[in-house]
């Protein structure tokens, strides 16, 4: 079973420090809560060691992601989380031709299914229009040819109003859109070849008794990123001018 591996808004050196494992899909960048009330929502900045842009690889990420909440208002606990896990039952039920995948967790989450969906942490949370018994997950939408965010963000949306009510619950989005990518580090090889053409191009310019030194290759793949559908991936790479001798 593939795994997702979520990194920190703004921050994803953490996540970039983290090993990955094939086939693992990295968040992007963190949850970002839908019309922040404070800069206490906001992600916190980290700095990270980024190489010039020509020793990064930019594409399009492999999915579009955003958080939703089911909540139920209703009084009673009990009866509040069975119309939770009712409803996000009903939700796992729906994706099937829906152009979404479902999936769960913080830092490595699984697909979300039938099998695993009441291990979702239920939570109380009392924010503006979300006041309840909740729990969170993930809705993907992958960016095939011909889907941008504007359609990803159609495809969720349409698929939060075609999920049943139960009782007094009800789903919402929760997170603006982020994105993932599926193994960064089948990339490391071509990433590598950018940094070699350009750190050649470098030594070039200070003539034949020069060589560039590269330190950071070594490293986890890293990622940012670059646009509403596309990122950046590098290593966190140095390199030094020296004497060949």
């Amino acid at each position: 079973m593939r795994r997702i591996l979520i990194g920190v808004a703004a921050a994803s050196i953490l996540a970039g420090a983290l090993p990955a494992v094939a086939q693992d899909e990295i968040i992007v960048t963190g949850m970002r809560r839908l019309n922040p009330d404070s800069d206490g929502n906001r992600p916190i900045e980290l700095a990270v060691v980024t190489p010039a842009p020509v020793q990064m690889l930019r594409r399009t990420a492999d999915f579009a992601v955003q958080q939703v909440v089911v909540v139920s208002d209703t009084v009673d606990e009990e009866e509040a989380h069975k119309e939770v896990q009712a409803m996000t039952r009903k939700a796992i039920a729906l994706p099937a031709g829906s152009g979404v995948q479902l999936a769960s967790g913080e830092i490595v989450v699984e697909p979300l299914n039938a099998g695993n969906y009441k291990d979702l942490r239920i939570e109380e949370i009392n924010e503006d229009e979300i006041d309840g018994e909740a729990v969170k997950f993930l809705v993907k939408v992958p960016l095939a040819p011909g889907i941008d965010a504007k359609a990803a963000l159609a495809k969720i949306d349409k698929f939060i109003k075609a999920v049943p009510v139960v009782g007094r619950a009800e789903i919402k989005a929760y997170s603006e859109l982020t994105l993932s990518v599926v193994d960064p580090e089948q990339y490391r090889g071509a990433i590598i070849d950018l940094v070699a053409k350009d750190s050649g191009g470098t030594s070039g310019r200070f003539g034949a008794g020069y060589g560039v030194e590269v330190t950071g290759l070594d490293k986890p793949v890293q990622w940012k990123r670059a646009s509403l559908t596309e990122v950046q991936l590098f290593l966190p790479s140095n390199s030094t001018v020296r004497p060949r001798n």
